[in-house]
């Protein structure tokens, strides 16, 4: 899933709901009004994007209710969508739904989901969109110093400086050929779904696994995943720049 975190709140709800959406490259609005032949409505959230000329709109009624949402909140939100002109609804709610309201859904342009269900729809243009590119945009100078290729400034290195150098790499080349294997540039290699996580089950037993931190290797969502690998990788490029600073001009 997209995160194993769930809201603690309507209002957070929302927040997630649009975050996910806005990363996914949607233009995003949290508690927009906007103006229907009845009046105005406002909806929890909506997203616009344009494709090729063409406007795509999401409309997203957020239930953080502890029972299952009945069939006249269908009925209702399927009015709002109709009017506004969305070319898709979502009702995501925390607690499911009535059988009802599954049936009044049905044949329509509205998806009922929970929270999950909405990040599983979600998933893969997140990941494409919003989890590759944060790897390459903070990591790609860490996944440089993974290459084999040495920098045009080790030659001008001591020997005690080569060999913190060597030291670094032994440390950090696996985490950055990882990080590069989740990247936008693998990933124009090769079609597939995002990989399944967590990353430990794709990797074969190795002692170098060590070199790579339990929580990212363990971890089973993608957002944690990218928090936790982007703030080790700081601190591993930190590490290399360190040297990088004192030699090259």
């Amino acid at each position: 899933m997209i995160t194993r975190n769930a809201p603690e709140s309507w209002q957070a709800l929302q927040t997630e709901v649009g975050l996910i959406l806005s990363e996914c490259g949607f233009a995003v609005a949290v508690e927009k009004k906007i103006h229907s032949a009845r009046g105005t409505v406002e909806l929890d959230v909506y997203a616009e994007e344009t494709v090729r000329g063409r406007k795509y709109a999401i409309a997203c009624e957020c239930k953080y209710w502890k029972s299952r949402i009945p069939q006249a909140v269908v009925h209702s939100f399927r009015t709002v969508v109709q009017e506004i002109g969305a070319n898709i609804g979502y009702i995501i709610s925390m607690a499911g739904f009535q059988s009802g309201a599954v049936a009044a859904g049905d044949l329509t342009n509205l998806k009922l989901v929970t929270w999950k269900e909405f990040q599983d729809l979600f998933e893969e243009s997140w990941y494409e969109e919003y989890f590759t590119k944060q790897i390459d945009e903070k990591l790609d100078g860490l996944m440089t110093y993974a290459e084999p290729l040495l920098p045009a400034w080790f030659e001008r290195m001591t020997e005690k400086d080569k060999a913190t150098y060597f030291a670094l790499k032994e440390k950090h080349d696996l985490f950055g050929v990882v990080m590069q294997s989740l990247g936008p540039y693998s990933r124009l290699l090769r079609e597939e779904p995002p990989p399944t996580l967590p990353l430990r089950s794709r990797l074969k037993p190795d002692p170098i696994l060590s070199t790579i931190p339990d929580h990212i290797l363990d971890e089973t969502a993608y957002r944690e995943l990218l928090d936790a690998s982007i703030a080790h990788g700081e601190v591993a490029l930190s590490e290399f720049r360190a040297l990088r600073d004192k030699y090259a001009t």
